[in-house]
């Protein structure tokens, strides 16, 4: 009976293994879904200087459309290593008071006439869709005549957000493979490659870093407090490290003279 019992157990155990490795798989595929097009981001919001420049980025690139209602000028400053002023000279452009929020002065309902859809707040788009997805999107605007703006995106089909950042991009046509479904009459396209029809103002390198830049500003307002947070739980498993080995010799002090 407790062999059977083991082995169900097992048999219980490696189905969960197999369970677990089939939905991270699935997880994987579901983020290459669109055509492979979900890229790392590879950001690191310890880099101050990136943060610098991707909040340089956001206010002079996004917040035209875009607000960052939960995050406070002054918060920016002092997390971004900025003074007062340089925070009202570079990045304060719909603000009147140091701690206002990143508001933005368009009307919901002229930009739902505008864009058919007000545009999102950013705040916490980078906590809601994950840094990856942001990165990806923003690099994978491609031209297509059909749509009103001229430009359609791989990652997000049939949005309304123009391509605001054709200048320093330029323009890409999306590239595809065909398979022919002689049984159905069909052909089933997949998506190879972006190609450059019209370069921008950015080498590909400098546009790939000017994006990284922004995500990488978009990832710390989702969680200004999350650099406090990890060195906080650095010291605080460091502490319990030295609880513990402090413990498991006084444990073995007490116990050495029982047998």
């Amino acid at each position: 009976m407790r062999t059977d019992k083991k082995k169900r157990l097992a048999d219980s155990g490696w189905r969960i293994v197999l369970a677990l490795t089939a939905l991270v798989a699935g997880a994987a595929a579901a983020s290459e879904a669109p055509g492979g097009v979900i890229k790392p981001a590879h950001n690191d919001i310890t880099n101050l200087a990136s943060l610098q420049r991707g909040a340089r980025n956001f206010v002079n690139y996004c917040m035209g459309c875009h607000s960052a209602r939960y995050v406070r000028y002054s918060r920016l400053g002092t997390d971004l290593g900025l003074s007062e002023q340089q925070v009202i000279d570079n990045l304060m452009f719909t603000g009147e008071r140091i701690h206002d929020t990143m508001r933005i002065n368009m009307r919901p309902e002229d930009a739902a006439r505008w864009f058919g859809t007000p545009p999102p707040d950013l705040s916490l788009i980078a906590r809601s869709r994950g840094t990856d997805y942001i990165y990806s999107f923003l690099k994978s605007f491609y031209v297509d005549p059909s749509r009103p703006n001229g430009v359609n995106n791989l990652v997000l089909p049939g949005t309304a957000m123009p391509h605001v950042l054709w200048e320093r991009q330029g323009l890409q046509e999306a590239v595809y493979d065909g398979e022919s479904d002689a049984e159905h009459n069909v052909v089933h396209k997949r998506f190879k490659e972006f190609q450059l029809v019209q370069p921008g103002g950015d080498t590909p390198k400098e546009f790939d870093e000017f994006v990284r830049d922004t995500v990488n500003f978009l990832d710390y307002i989702g969680e200004p407090m999350q650099l406090e947070r990890r060195s906080i739980g650095l010291r605080v498993l460091a502490f319990l490290l030295v609880f513990f080995l402090f413990a498991y010799f006084l444990k073995k002090e007490y116990w050495k003279d029982v047998k």
